[in-house]
C-alpha cells in the first residue's frame, strides 16, 4: 500500500471543496490528496464516521494508495471555516442537485468556483443560479470507478475527463488535474462535450437496471441491443436539433460508435459492437442497476433518458424508448412496481416499448 506523492514544485498547490465522496468523488478528491492538494470533503456524519476511522483508498492498476485522515466536514458552516477554496467540486448524484442548490445559496458569496461533475446536461443550469454562470466549469468523467464501500474507489477503467473552456482559472486547473493522473482534456464547448458523455450514460444502464440484467447480457440480447441502438438515435435527434455534434472523450472512441449505430442495421452492427461495448463499463454495474437494487430509493435516470424526453418535447422529437425506459425505472425506484415484474423479463419491457411506438 502507497501513500501520498508529491507533485512537481511547478504544479500549483490549491485548496478544493470536494462536495460528496461516493465513487467519484472518492476518486477525485483522493487523487488530488495523493499529489500534496488540500482537499475538503463535504460529507454526511455517518460517512465522515467511517473515512475519519479508515481514511481514503485508491486503487488504480492494482496498486493501493493510501490516504489517511482526509479533511472532513458535514455542513456548510463547517467547510467554509476550513476555507477559503480556490475551486469546488460537485460530485453528488444529478437527483440531489436541487435540494442541494437551495443548501448552497445562502452561502453564494463565500463560494469559489464549482466544477460541475454530474451526470446529465442539466446540473449546471441549477449550479449558475448560486455562483453565477462564469462561474460554473462543466465537466466529464470517462473512467469506470466503482467504491466497494465507504472511502474506497476502485478505477476499473482509466480514461479521463473532460472539461469545458471559457474559465480563466482552466489552464492551473488542467495542469493540477493532470498532475493528479486524471488525464484531463479540455472542450471548446460544454453543451457538446456534456451530451455526448450522456450517450455513454444511456446505454445498457436503464435497461440493465429495470431487467436486473448486466451490460453483457443486454447487449447480447438482438432485440434488447435493438432497444439500446433506438435510444441512441432519439438522443442524437435531440442533438441535431440543438446544433450539436458528436465528440469523442478521452478512451471514448464515440463519433465511431454512433456512426455504426446511426448507419447499420442493428443486426449488422451488434456483433461488432457488442463486445467493445461489454467490456466498457470494467467489472462494475451501471449507476441506475446500483441505485435500483441498492436501496437507494432514488434515481438518476430522470437526468439521463428524462433529459431526452424534456428536450425533445421542447424542440418537437418523438423520443418513446427513453419516455418508456425514464418512467419505468421511476415507477421501479418508486416502489410503484415490483421489481420482479420486470427482473430478467426482456419480452415484457419490449412489449411495453412496442405499445407505446404504436
Amino acid at each position: 500500500m502507497r501513500s501520498v506523492t508529491l507533485a512537481s514544485p511547478s504544479i500549483p498547490r490549491w485548496s478544493f471543496l470536494c462536495i460528496g465522496a461516493g465513487a467519484l468523488g472518492t476518486y477525485i478528491g483522493g487523487s488530488l490528496m495523493q499529489v500534496g492538494q488540500r482537499v475538503v470533503f463535504l460529507v454526511r456524519p455517518a460517512t465522515a464516521k467511517i473515512l475519519r476511522a479508515r481514511g481514503l483508498r485508491l486503487v488504480l492498476e492494482g496498486t493501493t494508495y493510501a490516504l489517511p485522515e482526509p479533511l472532513l466536514a458535514t455542513s456548510l458552516d463547517e467547510a467554509l471555516r476550513l476555507g477559503p477554496y480556490d475551486m469546488g467540486l460537485v460530485t453528488v448524484k444529478a437527483y440531489d442537485i436541487e435540494d442541494f442548490v437551495k443548501a448552497l445559496f445562502p452561502y453564494r458569496a463565500a463560494l469559489p468556483p464549482l466544477v460541475c461533475l454530474q451526470n446529465g446536461v442539466e446540473s449546471e443550469v441549477y449550479l449558475a443560479r448560486v455562483v453565477g454562470e462564469a462561474n460554473v466549469i462543466p465537466a466529464t468523467l470517462t473512467s469506470a470507478v466503482s467504491r466497494p464501500e465507504v472511502g474506497v474507489a476502485v478505477v476499473e477503467r482509466l480514461r479521463g475527463m473532460g472539461v469545458a473552456q471559457g474559465h480563466k482559472l482552466l489552464p492551473p486547473l488542467l495542469a493540477i488535474l493532470n498532475a493528479a493522473g486524471l488525464r484531463a482534456r479540455e472542450y471548446p464547448d460544454a453543451a457538446t462535450m456534456k451530451w455526448s458523455k450522456l450517450l455513454t450514460n444511456l446505454l445498457a444502464n436503464a435497461s440493465a437496471a429495470i431487467l436486473d440484467m448486466s451490460p453483457a447480457e443486454v447487449f447480447a440480447h438482438p432485440e434488447l441491443y435493438a432497444l439500446e441502438v433506438g435510444q441512441i438515435r432519439e438522443a442524437m435527434a435531440v442533438m441535431r436539433r440543438l446544433g450539436l455534434t458528436v465528440v469523442n472523450l478521452p478512451g471514448a472512441p464515440l463519433r465511431l460508435l454512433v456512426t455504426f449505430m446511426s448507419a447499420l442495421p442493428p443486426a449488422i452492427s451488434r456483433p461488432i459492437l457488442s463486445p467493445f461495448l461489454s467490456r466498457g463499463r470494467g467489472q462494475k454495474m451501471p449507476s441506475l442497476h446500483i441505485d435500483l437494487h441498492g436501496g437507494q430509493g432514488k434515481t438518476e435516470v430522470d437526468y439521463l433518458n428524462g433529459a431526452v424526453v424534456r428536450f425533445g418535447q421542447r424542440l418537437g422529437v418523438y423520443t418513446p424508448i427513453n419516455r418508456v425506459l425514464n418512467e419505468t425505472l421511476l415507477a421501479l425506484s418508486r416502489g410503484d412496481l415490483p421489481k420482479t415484474q420486470f427482473q430478467r423479463r426482456p419480452e415484457v419491457l419490449l412489449e411495453q416499448v412496442r405499445r407505446t411506438m404504436g
